[in-house]
């Protein structure tokens, strides 16, 4: 068997063997649900939309790996991350190779845009990564507006890139740039609340693993800039804490403040406005059913949270 054939089989081995499990999960697959979604508008030949949902899974799970090196992280989905296994070298280069087969797909679809479409919106979401690598990593507390904008980059980015190349292939021309805003501003708050206070998400990863990695996520950022007399959450991120009992306290203070409460009405808010706007494309009832299934978490957080929490937020 010659050598590189060898080595190409090595990097999707331990490459997919994680990636399969996680591929199962709850969540999972949202880009590829997002695509099909968007096909009810754009109605794109199967072929070529098949092509493009690939390449958007490949992206991500390239950045995932990339992303738990950056975070250093220890779980993924419950199952230990990569480079805990094999090594960073390894999955870094790996990473890299499927950024690189993800062009090479891009190449069949055979368009004279697509090249310039991956290429813009994996710019994109590597400056917005820089900008949440630079804000950890300095102990910047960004403001929110920041904090949307890095998103709308960095989460965005994949989002973009699917429906960007959808759209070569669509005689559907409306602008769906504020659907995607939207959407990938609620993937990214719904996530950083979930890290805080899902008990699904803190068994899949470790508890509050945001935490952990010093991360200034919504909730994080709105105690932070609400209470500006206080230090406590920039002294426990400023730690990269793995104690329980500080990770606890810091979840009960984030209740205590308002900011899940906050986070919620705004999850609230950006699904409010994707309804809005499905509405104004002429209705999609795929895309409206994952958002209704996407939003369950803070509906049901609602349902049993303190109202004294809820009021700090009315009155602030």
């Amino acid at each position: 068997m010659p050598r590189p054939f060898r080595i190409k089989q090595l990097i999707f081995y331990f490459f997919f063997s994680f990636f399969f499990c996680s591929a199962l999960s709850v969540g999972k697959q949202v880009r590829t649900k997002l695509a099909q979604a968007f096909n009810h508008w754009l109605n794109v030949p199967e072929d070529k939309l098949q092509v493009i949902i690939e390449v958007t899974e490949m992206l991500h799970n390239a950045s995932l790996l990339i992303d738990d090196i950056e975070d250093s992280s220890k779980l993924r989905r419950g199952f230990p991350v990569a480079h805990s296994i094999y090594g960073v070298p390894s999955v870094i280069n790996s990473a890299n190779y499927v950024y690189f087969l993800g062009l090479e797909k891009v190449l069949i679809l055979e368009h004279p845009e697509a090249v310039r479409v991956f290429t813009r919106q994996l710019l994109e979401l590597h400056r917005g990564q820089g900008l949440d690598i630079h804000w950890r990593d300095t102990y910047t507390c960004p403001t929110e507006q920041e904090y949307r904008k890095m998103v709308l980059q960095k989460t965005g980015g994949l989002f973009g890139l699917a429906v960007g190349l959808m759209q070569l292939f669509s005689d559907w021309k409306q602008d769906l740039k504020p659907l995607l805003d939207t959407l990938g501003l609620f993937f990214q708050i719904r996530d950083d609340y979930a890290n805080l206070s899902s008990r699904e998400y803190s068994e899949n990863k470790s508890f509050c693993e945001d935490l952990t990695e010093g991360k200034f996520s919504f909730p994080t950022i709105h105690a932070i800039w609400s209470r500006p007399e206080s230090t406590q959450v920039q002294n426990i991120l400023r730690q990269r804490t793995e104690n329980m009992d500080i990770k606890r306290y810091c979840v009960d203070y984030l209740e205590k403040v308002g900011s899940f409460a906050y986070t919620r009405q705004t999850l609230r808010e950006l699904e409010i406005e994707a309804y809005r706007l499905i509405r104004e494309f002429g209705g999609n009832p795929q895309l409206e059913s994952l958002v209704k299934h996407l939003s369950q978490m803070h509906h049901e957080a609602e349902a049993t949270a303190d109202p004294k929490c809820c009021l700090l937020v009315l009155c602030s």
